[in-house]
């Protein structure tokens, strides 16, 4: 079964760090979570608290209670809600789950069941499911 940590990882290596770019339809964001489209998350609070020390962004690199917040906000907005643990092949739990960050869940679960009935031949193994 795939590990949530290794696609995580490669995900993340993607994000980035802080940006604050006003040509940015997601307008602030940190590793890759936008505050427009999720103010409510806990950490921007000690993104904000950060803001206010010289070091900043730096600073919060290496914050281990942010960097928590951070994967478990990955973990239960993006690979739970596809059940990433109960994909056989690492490899394609990784690619569903980067699509997931980037394009949407739903999205990134159609274009794998999309594959999946493209290899089906016509439905010889099994029904269609999209």
């Amino acid at each position: 079964m795939a590990i949530f940590n290794e696609a995580y990882e490669i995900t993340l290596n993607h994000e980035g760090g802080y940006s604050n770019d006003p040509d940015d339809v997601g307008g602030e964001t940190y590793k890759g979570i936008s505050r427009k489209y999720h103010p409510s998350w806990s950490g921007w609070k000690i993104v904000d608290d950060a803001k206010t020390t010289p070091s900043f962004p730096d600073c919060i690199k290496y914050d281990s209670e942010l960097n928590s917040m951070i994967m478990e906000f990955y973990k239960a907005n993006y690979w739970d809600r596809f059940w990433g643990d109960h994909i056989i092949s690492q490899a394609i739990a990784n690619e569903v789950f980067d699509t997931a960050v980037n394009m949407g869940v739903t999205r990134s679960v159609r274009f794998l069941q999309s594959g999946l009935n493209l290899l089906n031949r016509n439905q010889v193994n099994y029904p269609d499911i999209v």
